[in-house]
């Protein structure tokens, strides 16, 4: 039985669907590690998709970075800092992991945490910003990504 330690909720939407549906993503592997880790206690299909979570979540800051150069949003620069400064975080995290530290709820309680501070603190700072900008919710029906990815 799968169960949801992190949950998708409309407070969590920055406006523009193919970025909430990356969002999802991450929210998605995060449950994953979880299950994973907790649920089936099989920490090696946990480790995989840490690794999995980290590539990911290096594409979605792509992602948002593209969009802040072509649409020039002001705060780039700090918002690209937070970005490497949270994927610093969890690539150190997964090497601990692949070291033989034990995957725990502090970590994962870090990971949801990180998540959900960097959207509701930091991205929703663009979701005006863009709409001014011509790009609104409905900006990608079903993310390419989201189709490979899942």
């Amino acid at each position: 039985m799968e169960r949801e330690f992190i949950s998708w909720s409309d407070d969590l939407s920055v406006g523009i669907q193919e970025l909430d549906e990356q969002h999802k993503v991450l929210i998605d592997l995060i449950n994953r590690i979880f299950n994973e880790a907790f649920i089936k206690h099989n920490t090696s299909v946990a480790s995989e998709v840490l690794t999995e979570l980290v590539q990911y979540t290096i594409i979605h800051f792509s992602v948002e970075e593209s969009l802040f150069r072509i649409f020039n949003y002001p705060p780039y620069e700090d918002h690209k800092a937070q970005h490497a400064e949270l994927t610093s975080q969890v690539m150190a995290l997964k090497d601990k992991i692949e070291q033989g530290e034990e995957i725990n709820v502090e970590l994962l309680s870090f990971l949801r945490g990180w998540l959900k501070k960097h959207i509701v603190q930091e991205d929703k700072k663009y979701t005006s910003f863009f709409a001014e900008k011509g790009l609104h919710k409905n900006w990608a029906q079903k993310s390419w990504l989201g189709k490979i990815w899942k």
